[in-house]
């Protein structure tokens, strides 16, 4: 999976991706068939690279930001469906869980990465969705004690006010 800032970066980058694969890498603003890496750079988790491009023919530059493609992770959820994971997915439950609490973005995104990563290591395929919910829990109630409770309350589906003490004296 490729990001870039714009369409003719978006173009720029897909047909130089094709190139790798035998076709022809063609500039986006004047369709010539050659570009040269002006300047490549990590960025500091070491997953995305920017690279500078310059068209040998007009001169002009595009930045692209490229990403490896990870294999595919299926979330298989408690009625046996699977469906593909979803980083963004992930990351919007934490934020609903955290809504109106005083966490900082960079902690929120490093859960969602730990998460993610660990995920990929140890499980190559598929994964129960109540092993990813488990640990998004078990990083909730490391940072917020009330987004724990917020995200539990919806992910163990509490049937009454009996369950939902039981999990607040965990937290005790």
């Amino acid at each position: 999976m490729v990001y870039l800032g714009n369409t003719l970066n978006m173009l720029w980058i897909n047909l130089w991706i094709t190139s790798e694969q035998g076709a022809s890498v063609r500039c986006p603003y004047c369709g010539y068939a050659d570009s040269k890496v002006i300047d490549s750079r990590l960025n500091e988790a070491g997953d995305v690279t920017r690279r500078r491009r310059e068209c040998l023919e007009c001169g002009k530059r595009v930045t692209s930001f490229e990403r490896i493609e990870e294999q595919p992770l299926t979330i298989i959820k408690k009625n046996g469906e699977r469906e593909p994971f979803s980083r963004t997915k992930l990351l919007e439950g934490i934020l609903r869980a955290l809504v109106k609490r005083q966490v900082e973005r960079e902690i929120i995104e490093r859960i969602v990465d730990d998460i993610e990563s660990s995920l990929r290591n140890e499980f190559r395929h598929e994964v129960a969705s109540r092993e990813l919910g488990d640990r998004v829990l078990r990083a909730l109630k490391e940072v917020d004690k009330v987004a724990y409770i917020r995200f539990a309350s919806v992910y163990r589906d509490f049937k009454d006010l009996e369950e939902f003490t039981q999990e607040l004296k965990i937290l005790t």
